[in-house]
């Protein structure tokens, strides 16, 4: 890779800004100076400093994210506020997109990376990807309604889901739950609720695949996937 290209996807600065860093002496790779744009480095072998400091180049980020509420999983709006928008500038220079989506007013775990091919495995439908809600639900859940998601049920728009593993964690006037559905279709778990005459009041994403939400991040904090997490998700793909 050309070091001018390294420097400037890092977000050191446009290819002109990043030729006026090497003209001026201030990057080495392996404690010697490198003044020629086009040169070729090595990033991952090679150490490359600036100002004395190690650059650390990744050709991937994996980021997890508690989302809040109000907040857009797009990579950017002319309106809204986007879950990009609450990264640093050190973690949006690599240009990474949120793996599928979470409604606006929907919070929870949110997969961030600039991996093409493993967000793409992610959310291929024939994959079926289990993902997890929890849920309050605006009156009683029955073991009728667990029975009706284990069978599919048929939303507004006459599609029968795959079968949905509800768990009824609290039952009452509003009712805790747990739904756990490998499909993604458009506000499906709001849905499946209507379907069987009942209204979802809140809703928070707690896993999806082998990564569950990490319940030290508040709202709107998000950190890198350890390297444990980011081997589960490889090798979740090749089952």
């Amino acid at each position: 890779m050309r070091i001018d290209k390294m420097l400037a996807n890092l977000g050191y600065g446009s290819r002109k800004e990043v030729k006026q860093l090497l003209k001026s002496g201030a990057v080495k790779v392996n404690d010697v100076v490198v003044k020629d744009a086009k040169q070729h480095v090595e990033p991952h072998l090679e150490t490359v400093t600036l100002n004395g400091e190690v650059i650390e180049y990744k050709e991937f980020i994996y980021l997890m994210m508690n989302k809040p509420q109000g907040v857009l999983s797009a990579t950017e709006d002319n309106s809204c506020e986007t879950v990009i928008d609450l990264l640093e500038l050190e973690d949006q220079v690599y240009e990474p997109f949120p793996v599928g989506r979470l409604d606006k007013d929907t919070e929870g775990l949110l997969l961030i990376t600039n991996d093409g091919q493993l967000a793409h495995r992610l959310l291929a439908p024939k994959k079926h990807v289990p993902k997890t809600y929890f849920a309050v639900i605006d009156q009683e859940v029955t073991e009728e309604d667990v029975r009706a998601f284990g069978n599919g049920v048929t939303l507004d728009d006459g599609y029968k889901t795959k079968p949905g593993e509800l768990k009824i964690l609290k039952s009452g006037l509003r009712s805790d739950i747990e739904l756990t559905i490998t499909e993604g279709k458009f506000h499906q778990v709001k849905r499946m609720f209507e379907a069987v005459g009942k209204k979802v009041v809140y809703l928070q994403r707690i896993s999806m695949g082998p990564l569950a939400l990490d319940e030290t991040l508040e709202l709107g904090e998000y950190r890198e996937l350890t390297d444990e997490e980011v081997e589960l998700l490889m090798e979740f793909q090749v089952k």
